[in-house]
């Protein structure tokens, strides 16, 4: 067994949380959040490691990329010992190189952007600090024309935030599209705040779209929402993971309703009594009713693993961490899924397609769109089977 060590410069083991804990993407943050506080409370429970207790330094970067970019700074010359979160693509591309140069390892519990993890992936350097558990925009987008084939729907239109995540999103779903045969019949952009897309969603409508296919979060996807709801288009419409945001729901009301979008975690109805997550989450934060139950599920599980991977390596030094989170040697059984060596030195993306769901907005909440993904959603998957 190896020897006691301490964890880092401090008493405690500092774990930055940089995160949008305010504004239009506050849901995906605060959840993402209360899903890492959980997962700490439960660790140092049962003493942390070696006694050593974990302590979060919380930073709110309100889905801005400079404000990203100068906690990934301070949280550098903090020391600490490892980071978590990030929700906004642009913020982790502003963010990274911090973490990159400083050998302090990030794991992205949020962001779906796909060259989050790729940029400092081997051979452009030896090492690579940058970890996701949230699915790359990659994996939606193929969910995405998996769902319009299986609904036999061929030409969609495309409407898309003008950020780096809309651009992100822009390219893959083009991509994908083109590979799955689909035609984009239409293609539009809109800026965040923006209260009235009418203008696009009518020139969707006009160019014989069988689908509305739309990126973007919370506020915005509710306008565009209340917007077909208005111009009575009643083709399916459909999306980023984002569309599961309490502030979107809640925001399209009853337009809102048989919304589709790719999901790693469903806090379907029956869950919410024997699920051990979900009781401990009512539990802690008085409440069942999470603003994003996605990104809670994914700062949960991340947590866990960022644990496990500093618990064996027994150390607070980047690089061994990094190492430990290549090759964790226990299985983790967490919300998503079951982790058997999520990450490898090649591969830092802990997420695969075969843990996607498609969501459906169904009364107010989210669902499973397809009764037989939901009599299979207690089945255990393992990454890529």
């Amino acid at each position: 067994m190896p020897a006691r060590a301490q964890i880092g410069p401090s008493p405690t083991i500092r774990i930055g949380v940089s995160g949008p804990f305010s504004g239009g993407s506050g849901p995906l943050g605060e959840s993402m959040r209360n899903g890492i506080r959980l997962a700490v409370d439960e660790i140092n429970n049962i003493g942390g490691i070696n006694g050593q207790k974990f302590e979060l330094i919380e930073r709110d970067d309100e889905a801005r990329v400079d404000l990203g970019a100068k906690i990934a700074d301070e949280l550098v010359r903090q020391r600490v010992t490892a980071t978590i979160g990030i929700a906004n693509t642009g913020v982790g591309l502003a963010s990274i190189d911090a973490y990159q140069k400083a050998a302090i390892p990030l794991l992205i519990a949020v962001s779906t952007g796909t060259t989050l993890t790729k940029k400092y992936a081997p051979p452009a350097t030896p090492a690579n600090y940058i970890f996701r558990i949230s699915p790359t925009l990659d994996l939606e987008a193929r969910a995405l024309v998996m769902e319009l084939k299986r609904r036999k729907l061929t030409a969609v239109s495309w409407l898309a935030d003008a950020t780096a995540y809309g651009d992100a999103g822009t390219a893959a779903f083009t991509q994908e599209s083109l590979s799955g045969g689909i035609t984009l019949s239409s293609h539009e952009r809109f800026k965040v705040g923006d209260t009235d897309m009418s203008a696009q969603v009518g020139r969707a409508m006009q160019s014989g779209s069988q689908a509305l296919v739309v990126w973007g979060i919370g506020p915005e996807l509710a306008v565009i929402a209340r917007n077909r709801e208005a111009l009575k288009w009643k083709a399916p419409m459909m999306g980023s993971w984002t569309f599961s945001s309490r502030n979107f729901i809640d925001g399209a009301g009853k337009a809102g309703e048989g919304v589709l979008m790719p999901q790693t975690f469903i806090q379907d109805l029956g869950s919410s009594s024997k699920n051990s997550f979900l009781l401990a989450y009512k539990r802690m934060f008085k409440t069942d009713l999470i603003a994003s139950p996605m990104s809670a599920a994914q700062g949960y599980d991340g947590m866990h693993l960022l644990y496990r991977a500093i618990r064996q390596a027994n150390s607070g030094d980047g690089s061994k961490i990094r190492a430990a989170m290549e090759n964790l040697e226990t299985r983790y059984q967490g919300v998503i899924t079951s982790y058997s060596h999520p990450f490898t030195a090649l591969d830092h993306d802990a997420i695969t397609l075969n843990m996607l769901w498609i969501g459906k907005i169904a009364g107010g909440r989210i669902d499973y769109a397809d009764s037989e993904d939901q009599r299979r959603g207690a089945v255990l998957r393992f990454k890529g089977k």
